[in-house]
């Protein structure tokens, strides 16, 4: 009997990576899993909602920053608060994600916009604003894990070896829509040629060859992987940490107090980074071409975001 909205992945060899894309995703080498279950679509606002109702876990994004990792900062700028997505008013330079990243003091899963937003006909998209501890409580709690890097990828690809995306190597076939993506010119004018300008409710695009929904698009996953800068073997070792080399490049900034990054301790250890895939409904051809796949991205284990969700697994 198969678990509730769980997809049975089968397992195997494939090639992980792309050598086509950006450095961070090379070189192309083999890699092996062994079957699991996967969550047939990332866990909704609606799913969500149930596990903080079941167990009263704070998300980091509604707790205070800590003084301690922010000595310069003053403390009427340290409240609770994420990242939120604002489209630029004119044209800016794409070298500097604070063009179109905010932090928003109160913005936080309930109130994915800010204060004053609400999660009304939003029970069925993917929630957001939860960082990885947030992600990882989730899984404990409903008896599952997050998926590593290789896992998550091998079940992106749905049984395709070396297509491009998760559904073959063209785009838009026939003229379909296949994901949640940004289309146009990124990060001011987006042609909303799928529909949807923020996250889209699961099951709106069609499923990849192992009946996955919203493996790519929609929003970004969390994985259990420690990010390392470049994609070898030693990326899925536990213990291979390594810090990114441009925690900024594409759309995943890292999380700060106030709209202005604050200085950190000389002496303070880098935030823990794990990989997120599979891109979001930002991500655009002329800046961030990651709703692949092979595509993938550091993030700061503290951060959350307006595009960052997570599925959960369950292995045999």
């Amino acid at each position: 009997m198969s678990p509730k909205n769980m997809v049975w992945i089968p397992g195997g060899d494939f090639l992980i990576g792309s050598n086509a894309f950006y450095a961070e995703e090379r070189p192309v080498h083999s890699a092996r899993v062994s079957g699991f279950w996967m969550d047939q679509h990332p866990v909704t606002v609606a799913e969500f909602r149930r596990f903080i109702k079941a167990t009263g876990h704070i998300t980091v994004a509604e707790t205070t920053p800590d003084a301690v990792d922010f000595p310069d900062a003053e403390p009427e700028q340290l409240v609770p608060g994420s990242l939120v997505f604002t489209p630029p008013a004119r044209p800016v330079r794409l070298d500097d994600f604070r063009n179109w990243w905010s932090w928003v003091s109160g913005a936080q899963w309930r109130h994915p916009q800010g204060p004053g937003s609400t999660l009304h006909g939003l029970d069925q998209h993917p929630v957001t604003h939860v960082a990885y501890p947030d992600a990882a409580a989730y899984a404990t709690w409903a008896g599952k894990a997050l998926p590593t890097e290789t896992e998550w990828e091998f079940a992106a690809r749905g049984g395709l070896e070396g297509a491009t995306y998760a559904w073959g190597d063209e785009f838009a076939p026939r003229g379909r829509m296949m994901a949640n993506t940004w289309q146009g010119d990124f990060p001011m004018h987006n042609d909303l040629l799928d529909g949807y300008a923020r996250t889209s409710p699961i099951g709106k695009f069609p499923p990849n060859g192992y009946g996955l929904i919203d493996i790519t698009g929609n929003v970004w996953e969390w994985t259990s992987q420690d990010y390392t800068s470049s994609h070898t073997p030693a990326v899925d070792t536990p213990d291979a940490v390594q810090a990114a080399t441009d925690p900024a490049v594409c759309c995943g900034p890292q999380r700060q107090p106030t709209s202005v990054q604050l200085p950190q301790p000389e002496a303070a250890p880098r935030p823990s980074t794990k990989v997120i895939k599979g891109g979001s409904h930002l991500c655009a051809p002329n800046y961030c071409l990651r709703y692949r796949p092979a595509a993938r991205q550091s993030q700061t284990i503290d951060t959350s975001t307006s595009h960052l969700g997570f599925r959960c697994i369950l292995r045999a």
